[in-house]
């Protein structure tokens, strides 16, 4: 056999060798990511979607005895909400799941949600014919199983949801080790023929996995934020392009833990709200006269309750503007008017503290188009900082201003001003110039968020004992012409 013809067959066995390396290689990543991208693209909402309908559930049943025991309209308007949302959310998951016991799961929550809607309505046909003790049996006996049948039916389909993640999870390992049979074992035919030729295919093959690696180690470590740049066309590019979609949901998981934040508070609403107004009744004596050290420790609780509920009231806010869902009723709003009435109900607090509270015009067009109520809280959150952080005898200047094409509000004050190491994260989330003065850190951000939703900016001048001065510029109202 000529040397030619041993090199050609050498050569041809190395192709061949090498192209079936290849087919299974290309294979296998092929299936280990569409493997993966099912799991990210339909097991994780169906999840997601499962746990928001199990929260909706339980909340549909506070809101039903709610509206039977206090007979409130507003209980039964967020009942029906809450339910158009479940009955959305389900034939969401109707269209997402794959499996047939997921169906078949689906298909019993939506009769068994049916029936609990049934059952509420013949509570609320009994209320109107004035049959209160008939409903609230029928609330007391059947509305916990029908709505405990629901809840069953969802944990089922979160079961089989699981089953299916797992089963795919299987499939993926038995082809990840499969792949690595083939790998290895053509490798080593591969270095037996040519160890040059196994060489450059080894490289090619492991340099698009190094970067992986290291990605995957970085992401690992909590440092990975930039997605990987992908340069190849191929099924290890398709592989990193998931491995970029899991690193962006791995962010988004964060995010769900400020949602689930933003739900707990929502929880503590409710309770919080009735145990003030069961405070307050306390107090003005409609369950008896109270002692006068009964009175003082009311009104403490009352404070107390005021203070955690404004808390709660603002961690919602701030969580809705995150989110983008903050609702805005925009109208033309005449900014001035706004700052003259968020000046007056900010006086008490600002002569109860000795400070000089000032209201200015500049020009006569303040007409900008905006939800009344968010900017009023804008203008009333930079004055409580203001007037917070002013010593006595100072001066907090609330103006408007009538800047052509926009329109600027401006909060000063001759206070003790802002660190300049503070000044670039003042609107962020829990952050405080001052730790000693109090507050939840949660103003400012709220401030920036609803001033960004309305199309402006805000801007802050400062210097540490020299006062400090917060801008919003609004656009100003578009001519209707």
């Amino acid at each position: 056999m000529r040397l030619a013809s041993k090199i050609f067959l050498t050569s041809a066995v190395l192709v061949v060798v090498l192209a079936v390396v290849g087919l299974v290689s290309l294979y296998a990543v092929a299936r280990l990511a569409t493997v993966n991208r099912e799991i990210t693209t339909q097991a994780v909402p169906i999840v997601r979607l499962v746990s928001s309908l199990r929260d909706a559930m339980r909340a549909l049943s506070r809101l039903e005895g709610r509206y039977i025991i206090l007979r409130d309209p507003l209980y039964a308007t967020l009942w029906d909400e809450t339910a158009a949302r479940v009955e959305v959310d389900l034939v969401q998951v109707q269209a997402a799941v794959t499996t047939q016991s997921q169906r078949a799961a689906t298909a019993e929550a939506i009769f068994a949600f049916e029936q609990y809607r049934e059952l509420v309505a013949e509570e609320r046909a009994l209320l109107a014919r004035g049959n209160r003790q008939q409903a609230l049996r029928l609330y007391d006996t059947e509305g916990p199983v029908r709505a405990d049948r629901v809840d069953g039916m969802l944990e089922r389909l979160a079961r089989e949801t699981d089953v299916a993640v797992k089963a795919a999870l299987a499939e993926a390992t038995r082809l990840e080790a499969r792949t690595w049979t083939w790998v290895m074992t053509s490798l080593g035919m591969a270095v037996v023929l040519a160890l040059a030729g196994s060489g450059v295919v080894a490289f090619r093959l492991t340099r698009s996995l190094r970067r992986l690696s290291v990605a995957t180690r970085a992401l690992a470590e909590g440092s990975f934020s930039v997605p990987i740049t992908i340069r190849d066309k191929d099924e290890v590019g398709e592989l990193a392009r998931s491995f970029n979609v899991m690193a962006q949901q791995l962010r988004q998981i964060d995010d769900m833990k400020e949602e689930f934040f933003a739900t707990i508070s929502h929880d503590l609403k409710s309770p919080l709200g009735s145990i003030a107004e069961a405070a307050y009744l306390l107090r003005d004596g409609v369950a008896g006269s109270l002692t006068p050290r009964q009175a003082r420790l009311m009104s403490i609780i009352n404070a107390s309750t005021d203070r955690i509920l404004g808390l709660v009231n603002r961690l919602l806010h701030l969580s809705r503007l995150r989110a983008g869902m903050l609702p805005l009723e925009c109208r033309p709003v005449n900014l001035a008017v706004v700052a003259e009435r968020a000046v007056e109900e900010l006086r008490p607090q600002a002569e109860a503290g000795e400070v000089t509270l000032e209201h200015h015009r500049v020009g006569d067009d303040f007409v900008v188009e905006g939800d009344e109520a968010r900017l009023g809280e804008v203008v009333i959150n930079l004055g409580v900082n203001a007037i917070q952080f002013t010593p006595k005898g100072g001066v907090v200047r609330v103006r408007v201003t009538d800047a052509g094409s926009e329109v600027t509000l401006e909060v000063e004050d001759t206070g003790i001003g802002i660190p300049a190491a503070a000044l670039p994260g003042i609107f962020e989330r829990y952050q405080q110039a001052r730790r000693d003065r109090g507050g939840s850190g949660l103003g400012l951000a709220i401030v920036r968020g609803v001033v960004e939703a309305h199309g402006g900016r805000v801007a802050v001048e400062s210097a540490d004992g020299k006062g400090t001065r917060f801008t919003v510029t609004l656009p100003r109202v578009a001519d209707p012409r």
